[in-house]
């Protein structure tokens, strides 16, 4: 392997200098990818394989213009930072849509003889050519010319979307004797203020908190209400604008809606499946969603005798009492057990050993102070894989959720994949929930550091249908649920292990309310399909309903907790953008995952490190990770497991 150096960040703190390196950087990328098209437009070489490398590294150079201006667009701590990356990523956009629109470059690729091109470099021109017809790029001027102005505005509602969630930081405000049942450890990084009341923000490490443990139910509904209004109501008209545009730029390339032409690139292949897929799953998680309901309704009827149903805000809370109580789960105890240092490093020592990785403290420039920086090697190997940072903590203006975000794609002998993991967790002690979380997350980093070593940025790390894209992450949740892992880094103030007892009893908690988890997401999933169908029959004259309301209707049709009064969820549901009307996505992946973890648990439970298990699992890296997007998902799965996928591990795991 050739040396290859990580990119350099700016040495420093100062925020003028941080804009202008994004600025300069972006500049330079942009006019380095504009010379290899203009080559490829007035003098294209001869050769096919070398006017696809010449596309797919203009492509790299543009695609790592939008991946840095997405990444500190929604990381950087000073806000003029984060515009002028915001501004880099519209650029971006705006030249790849120039790009895909262009008939002499299209006539380029279309006339390729594609004598002497290997399975990978073939694949990659049958998916260059999609694009271009995907994009319009045979349609008249006047066509043309609308779809290059939709791209352009969508990518400005994205952002100004995403900035609205990622900035729209509610509170509450509440008297300290209010807050009796939150752990000790919130309690005392919650101070009252001068006014005498504590500041509950909507964050996820002061909500997720209050709405499990807090014993007022006032307390409770003000703060899940807070929540669910984020984005309300200036996210409604960034939302409909952005359907609207997204339905018509589907019809203009020849589509009857936007949930075909995005269907069209994935594993589900149209756009009709998505809603036979929801109501799959949703008749599958009718009968565990049923019984995960009367437990939860018989234990609220101690405290509220005459109730039909629970709220909302009280779900949360008392699905904690049931795992207390009848699973003899109590999340306090469980948290005393993952104090975030310990879990950091668990996690890497975890991933470390099954894949057969090491990572090295990197003393570099970050943008954060909490941001901490890994080198990834494997086994003894003295030259990197890529590099990693972990941003890992809330902060004013920073991306609000959990996600992994590119700054560097990987191609063999050209670039080191760097990627970065975005989450916002307690710096204290964490809920497992979020132990889960970060396990998850770092699938997508281990996904795109070992899939950075192929011969095509087309096809470098996550680069799967994206209907797939979760499985790998979904995956090594499971390891985050096994005792033994649990042990090598779970352990609370005495130093005292996670007793393997109390791991048993949060895996029964957590299969207790999996009905209602699988129901919840297929609301989700109904919304992002619908409110984008639902465009197709505005289009066509027909009246739909607004936003609001056809969030409602989805809500009592398919999740199993009821809608609360006045809230507008939908408003600060990032997904709408990004995954758009695609949220099936995440539970079409857990089918996968659960299939592809079968061949981990064949012989039942045991030690997941042991020399059988560890040896699926370097079989695993090698056969769905390593490749990338150089074969369909679909066969990457059937390599690693010698058979197509199929729903048995799912439907099995769904009614345990």
């Amino acid at each position: 392997m050739s040396h290859l150096e990580p990119l350099n960040l700016p040495e420093t703190d100062d925020a003028a200098t941080w804009g202008e390196w994004v600025r300069s950087r972006s500049s330079e990328e942009l006019d380095r990818a504009r010379t290899l098209v203009d080559r490829l437009r007035t003098d294209p070489p001869a050769e096919a394989l070398e006017v696809l490398r010449l596309w797919d590294h203009a492509a790299g150079h543009l695609g790592g213009v939008a991946a840095s201006g997405s990444l500190f667009g929604n990381v950087h701590p000073d806000q003029a930072v984060r515009d002028v990356a915001d501004a880099a990523e519209q650029d971006a956009d705006k030249l790849s849509t120039e790009w895909s629109l262009d008939r002499t470059l299209y006539e380029v690729f279309a006339g390729l003889a594609e004598e002497g091109l290997d399975a990978t470099s073939a694949r990659l021109l049958e998916k260059v050519r999609k694009d271009f017809r995907r994009s319009g790029v045979d349609r008249d001027d006047e066509t043309r010319s609308r779809i290059s102005a939709i791209r352009d505005r969508l990518t400005e509602l994205d952002q100004e979307f995403s900035k609205l969630t990622r900035d729209d930081v509610r509170s509450i405000k509440v008297a300290p004797d209010r807050l009796a049942g939150l752990p000790d450890d919130w309690l005392a990084a919650h101070p009252a203020g001068d006014d005498g009341l504590v500041t509950v923000t909507t964050d996820y490490p002061d909500a997720i908190p209050v709405r499990m443990f807090a014993h007022d139910q006032d307390v409770r509904r003000d703060i899940v209400i807070a929540f669910l209004q984020r984005g309300w109501p200036d996210a409604e008209p960034l939302l409909e604008e952005m359907f609207a545009l997204r339905q018509e730029l589907a019809s203009l390339v020849g589509y009857d809606d936007w949930p075909s032409y995005d269907a069209d690139v994935k594993m589900i292949g149209s756009g009709s499946a998505i809603p036979e897929f929801i109501e799959k799953i949703a008749a599958a998680a009718a009968e565990p969603m049923r019984a995960d309901l009367d437990t939860l309704l018989e234990r609220y009827r101690r405290d509220h005798p005459d109730a039909t149903e629970i709220p909302l805000y009280d779900s949360f809370y008392y699905q904690e009492r049931v795992r207390q109580e009848q699973f003899d789960v109590d999340a306090q105890q469980v948290r005393a057990y993952f104090a975030f240092p310990k879990v950091r490093q668990g996690l890497l020592d975890v991933t470390g050993r099954l894949f057969g990785l090491r990572y090295e403290r990197a003393d570099v420039p970050v943008w954060h102070e909490d941001v901490a920086a890994y080198d990834v090697f494997r086994g003894d190997d003295v030259e990197p894989l890529g590099r990693i940072y972990l941003d890992l903590h809330p902060r004013e203006g920073k991306y609000k959720h959990a996600a992994q975000f590119t700054l560097t794609d990987g191609v063999a002998g050209d670039q080191l994949p760097e990627g970065v993991l975005v989450c916002n967790f307690s710096r204290g002690l964490m809920e497992h929930d979020h132990v889960v979380t970060l396990f998850h997350e770092f699938g997508h980093l281990l996904h795109h550091v070992l899939a950075g070593h192929g011969e095509w940025f087309r096809f470098a790390g996550v680069a799967t249908e994206w209907d797939f894209v979760e499985a790998p992450s979904q995956m090594l949740e499971e390891w985050a649920w096994d005792p033994a892992v649990l042990r090598s880094f779970a352990t609370n103030d005495a130093g005292e292990p996670i007793p393997v007892e109390l791991v048993e009893a949060m895996r029964r908690s957590d299969d207790y309310g999996k009905g209602i988890y699988a129901r919840t997401q297929m609301f989700y999933a109904a919304m992002s399909y619908w409110f984008h169908a639902d465009e197709a029959r505005r289009a066509a004259g027909e009246e739909v309903a607004p936003l609001s309301d056809r969030m409602v209707d989805l809500q009592r049709k398919y999740a199993a907790l009821p809608y609360l009064e006045g809230t507008h969820m939908f408003a600060s549901f990032g997904h709408l953008g990004g995954y758009s009307s695609a949220y099936y996505t995440y539970m079409w992946s857990l089918v996968i995952a659960k299939d592809m973890f079968s061949a981990f648990d064949a012989d039942g439970p045991g030690d997941l490190f042991s020399d059988e298990r560890l040896a699926v699992a370097t079989r695993y890296r090698d056969a769905v990770l390593a490749p990338g997007g150089t074969k369909d998902a679909a066969d990457l799965v059937a390599d690693f497991l010698g058979r197509p996928y199929s729903f048995d591990s799912y439907s099995a795991w769904l009614a345990r």
